[in-house]
């Protein structure tokens, strides 16, 4: 909010959530319900299309906020490298409700106003008088009383609350007060009553109108330049008639220059500008991609996961992966995405932060974990790995850490073949599976004597259960093929503290892939279930406790950090991926993959003195 809040500050429907798309729902249903029934002639094809415009709206401005954060995440022609924060995110969550807003409006203006019913498809005259209606009245007016909402008392209970976005996102440009938000739709109704009253409307004027706003506004705050230096030389009076997202961006980090809606022509009369304009345009057009110190290497999970990264619903990327009710009918759309994944097939990036001195990249390879699982796609997801550990090698990246399945015993040998086909490697890769193992064996209470470890083997759980023996506690499995792949991995010295339990009394677990609802069922109240594996168990019991996957907290100075990983908490990263930062900062020269393992209580301690910490219970414990 505004930093003093004044009156009709609040959107209306501020504590319904996603329900308050309901309020469009009786105009909505009577207008395909009236569309569908009535004569041909009678049909008023623009009061049918009010909803399919608002869905394209909603659609238009996320196809902007994926393309900004893609571009943010990899950094070319940036214009304000700083962190955007989880604050700003939860901030900007109700962009939508001007959307609403216009629905409502729109709704109410075709229903009253004689005239706004009917309209043609194209009027020509229509589509001049409303382009010079923006130019001349709509810009000219938005102008001054943009300027006066930098006044301080306007300032501080209104315009605020814009400007708390400094890095800008493209839904940073509609989220604003309630009221502010009524004036700037006063002013657009300038040109679409005009052109409605005048009898020269048409369905290309209006909403294209009202598409030329929502681009403009999108494109003004996307945080990153591409408008060619070649369409100003073509057209040179195009200077006063179009902003750059650039120009657009000096207004949020100076205030008191280019106040302009879309047309700069008034900041250059009325001695506005900024005088750094051209420059900051030149400079972000050169800007390069950035190169990573680090990059971590993960996949698709559910079908649903597309929605849940950074570049997906921002909305659902800010808090840990879950499944909502509403998906279920976005299936047609899910169906799109996961044949367009199939089809483009190539690694695609994600997020970017920085830690000290370090770049930081996410990338994501095109498969889903069900994939991973299927013969059929092995030799195509290990030529994916492959070739983002020689491309990441190629730009000179210094660590690559493989997040989830891309480093399994049976699909690469925990990321070892890439290494062995490929001696010339400078890049080091990382499995990660020492952090992860020295976060289980951190989280296990102190005082324990005794714990079972359910679940497929794998190099993190032998290295738990050696660490284990060595120091005497007692490892139970229960089944016969585990027991005997864990006891070629201990040294005869520990074989003793390796035992095949036939009962379920063990109050700590251990648990990977494999746990079943039929053990969980049959574990003594308050049994604690530590997960060594990736994905984390399905939740069966409410009178147990479930620790999370190995991970840990972030220092604060790792910034830029405003979606969640997986299913993680806010500001909690997998051990997996830590273990390439920490890799990184500690200039370690060899690579942690394939059935080698680095030293677990050096890479424990190394984290922790770079600022990681233990996952705390809200009983204030370590987990």
């Amino acid at each position: 909010m505004a930093s003093n809040p004044g009156i009709l500050s609040d959107w209306p429907w501020k504590h319904l959530g996603s329900f308050k798309y309901l309020i469009l729902a009786p105009w909505a249903v009577h207008s395909i319900y009236s569309f569908l029934l009535k004569e041909e002639s009678e049909r008023d094809l623009f009061n049918f299309l009010i909803l399919p415009f608002l869905l394209w709206r909603v659609l238009h401005s996320q196809i902007w906020i994926s393309i900004s954060r893609y571009r943010n995440a990899k950094g070319n022609n940036l214009l304000v490298d700083k962190s955007l924060q989880f604050e700003q995110v939860d901030r900007e969550q109700s962009w939508d409700d001007q959307i609403v807003l216009g629905g409502i409006i729109s709704y109410l203006v075709n229903t009253t106003v004689p005239g706004a019913s009917h309209f043609p498809i194209w009027r020509v005259d229509g589509v001049i008088l409303a382009i010079l209606l923006h130019a001349g009245p709509v810009e000219f007016l938005y102008y001054w009383f943009h300027r006066a909402l930098h006044h301080h008392y306007l300032y501080s209970r209104y315009h605020s609350h814009h400007h708390s976005s400094i890095v800008t996102e493209p839904i940073t440009s509609v989220v604003h007060p309630f009221s502010e938000l009524i004036i700037y739709y006063m002013l657009f109704s300038i040109t679409i009553m005009t052109v409605v009253l005048t009898g020269t409307a048409s369905l290309a004027s209006i909403f294209g109108y009202m598409t030329y706003v929502d681009l403009m506004n999108n494109m003004g705050h996307c945080n990153f330049e591409f408008i060619p230096k070649w369409l100003f030389s073509l057209f040179p009076p195009l200077k006063f008639l179009m902003y750059t997202p650039s120009f657009h961006s000096l207004h949020h980090t100076q205030f008191r220059t280019n106040y302009c809606l879309f047309m700069p022509l008034y900041d250059y009369i009325f001695g506005t500008m900024d005088k750094s304009s051209d420059t900051l345009y030149e400079i972000s057009l050169k800007k390069k991609e950035k190169v990573p110190h680090v990059v971590h290497l993960t996949h698709l999970t559910t079908l649903d996961s597309i929605y849940h990264l950074r570049l997906g619903l921002s909305s659902l990327a800010s808090s840990p992966h879950t499944s909502k009710w509403y998906m279920s009918l976005m299936w047609p759309l899910t169906l799109l995405f996961t044949m367009l994944t199939w089809i483009y097939a190539r690694t695609f990036v994600v997020e970017r932060n920085q830690f000290n001195m370090l770049t930081l990249q996410t990338w994501v390879i095109p498969k889903y974990s069900v994939q991973y699982f299927l013969r059929s796609h092995e030799n195509s997801i290990n030529d994916l790995i492959e070739q983002a550990i020689l491309e990441a090698d190629k730009k000179g990246v210094k660590v690559l850490s493989l997040g989830l399945l891309n480093q399994g015993e049976k699909l690469n040998g925990y990321g070892g073949v890439y290494v062995k086909r490929n001696p010339q490697l400078k890049i080091k890769v990382v499995d990660g599976s020492s952090l992860a193992a020295a976060i289980v064996l951190n989280s296990i209470p102190k005082g324990t004597t005794q714990v079972l470890l359910r679940g497929k083997i794998t190099k993190v759980a032998c290295a738990i259960a050696a660490d284990l023996c060595k120091q005497g506690i007692q490892v139970a499995t229960l089944q016969e093929d585990e027991y005997m792949k864990l006891s070629k991995s201990l040294e005869m010295s520990s074989e003793n503290s390796l035992i095949l339990s036939k009962t379920y009394s063990q109050k700590i677990w251990l648990v990977g892939d494999g746990l079943t609802e039929e053990e969980q069922l049959k574990v003594p109240k308050g049994t604690l279930f530590i997960p060594y594996s990736q994905f984390p168990p399905k939740k069966f019991r409410k009178d147990c406790l479930y620790h999370s996957t190995p991970a840990m907290l972030i220092p604060t100075s790792l910034e830029n950090v405003h979606s969640c990983e997986n299913w993680l908490p806010r500001r909690v990263m997998s051990a997996w991926r830590i273990a390439g930062i920490v890799h990184a900062l500690e200039g370690w020269n060899e690579h942690e993959c394939g059935y080698t393992m680095s030293n677990m209580e050096k890479v424990w301690q190394a984290s922790l003195q770079h600022g990681f910490q233990p996952l705390m219970f809200s009983n204030g414990s370590k987990y």
